[in-house]
């Protein structure tokens, strides 16, 4: 009895997900099969359809030999990505810790910070950037700014000369790991800190102590979050590349393809790399 019964439910629950099933493979496994197959191939569309030549690894090739502007694109994102990705969580980790007081208005400030989320998108913040408001109002006219300017080649000075021009934009993706963070700070045993304070911890202490340690999970989730979100912006250099090239004559779809797999590769190794120093670090501090 209790046999069939848990057949009976399998088939119900199977037969809820077989709408998810189907559309995966038709809309998203299909297409990524298939945009493998065509970075192998010179693709060619005519009249007559889409004609396709078998020309190895040329395509791959190309991109690191011959491609300069893809490397340079390339090179340019890791950078930014180094640099934008603790600034983000940073950022999120202190609104959301500011957030966590009991101060008034705390619904109304929740809402403001996570509002870009609703109503951002790729055509708006563009609009926003040509019209010079992503960036700190007459910032260009301080005196560390000319200093910084001064000297754009030095490795310190990129970086905050980055984080000067791009601030805004950069906080503008903060909004759901604000949430995310905020959450955890609000399940977080109110017990652990009085203990905290009964044994002479300061607040200082009870934050590296108790409070970091408890977020760990999140900080590991809102890294994947933020270096996913941040490359797949639409208006990322290496998006915009692999579109343009999708249309050219001389490379077309199957180079695009070969772009598009090379930069998943990319992405899924910062991927592993953060989440492999994440995970280590953290086994390592508490073992």
């Amino acid at each position: 009895m209790k046999q069939r019964l848990r057949s009976r439910n399998s088939r119900i629950g199977l037969l809820f997900v077989s709408p998810w099933i189907v559309g995966f493979l038709v809309f998203t496994a299909f297409p990524l099969l298939y945009s493998f197959y065509l970075s192998f191939q010179k693709v060619k569309i005519t009249t007559s359809g889409i004609k396709t030549e078998f020309i190895k690894f040329d395509n791959y090739l190309y991109a690191f030999t011959v491609d300069a502007s893809f490397v340079e694109r390339v090179s340019k994102y890791l950078e930014e990505l180094v640099i934008s990705v603790p600034v983000i969580l940073v950022f999120s980790l202190i609104i959301a810790l500011l957030l966590n007081q009991k101060v008034k208005f705390r619904g109304l400030f929740r809402t403001i910070f996570f509002l870009p989320v609703i109503i951002a998108s790729g055509p708006v913040i563009k609009e926003l950037m040509d019209q010079g408001v992503t960036t700190i109002p007459s910032i260009e006219q301080y005196a560390i700014y000319q200093m910084l300017a001064s000297n754009p080649d030095g490795f310190i000075n990129g970086i905050l000369l980055y984080l000067i021009k791009n601030l805004i934009v950069i906080l503008w993706f903060s909004g759901v790991q604000i949430l995310i963070f905020l959450a955890a700070l609000q399940k977080m045993d109110k017990q652990v800190y009085e203990a905290a304070k009964i044994d002479g911890a300061s607040n200082w202490e009870s934050f590296w102590k108790v409070t970091l340690p408890s977020l760990s999970p999140m900080i590991l989730v809102n890294t994947i979050y933020t270096i996913v979100t941040y490359s797949i912006f639409s208006l990322n250099p290496i998006i915009e590349h692999i579109q343009k090239n999708m249309f050219t004559v001389n490379t077309g779809f199957g180079y695009a393809s070969a772009l598009s797999w090379i930069y998943f590769l990319i992405i899924a190794i910062a991927l592993g790399l953060s989440v492999g120093a994440l995970t280590f670090r953290g086994k390592r501090k508490f073992s």
